[in-house]
């Protein structure tokens, strides 16, 4: 089973910076791709940034030029730089990761726990 483990959420102020990072643990023969989600109150699940296996990157409009992802293959760790932060950055942001465990086995898609980012003054 893979396992995420989160962290770098907190408070900030608007204009402030947060780095997230997450790790991918357990039983892992190759990872598609990682990412980042936010959830903020009231609202559904969006994507944040995705970095996939070949090093291709994908931002929400809402996050370009501001955030960024980055991996560590050998480590199978993901992070997103966020500066210049808004108020509306405001979120629980999750960790995902999709691939394998194993040749021939279905794809597996994880999820971590969440981690809290809160903007404010």
């Amino acid at each position: 089973q893979v396992q995420l483990m989160e962290s770098g959420g907190g408070l900030v102020q608007p204009g402030g910076s947060l780095r997230l990072s997450c790790a991918a643990s357990g039983s892992i023969f190759s990872l598609v791709a990682m990412g980042w989600y936010r959830q903020a109150p009231g609202k559904q699940r969006e994507l944040v940034a995705t970095v996939n296996a070949g090093g291709g990157l994908n931002y929400a409009d809402s996050v370009k030029g501001r955030f960024t992802i980055s991996r560590l293959n050998a480590k199978n760790t993901v992070y997103l730089q966020m500066n210049s932060l808004k108020p509306e950055d405001t979120a629980v942001y999750y960790c995902n990761a999709r691939g394998y465990e194993s040749p021939g086995t279905p794809p597996f898609d994880a999820w971590g726990q969440g981690t809290q980012v809160t903007v404010s003054s």
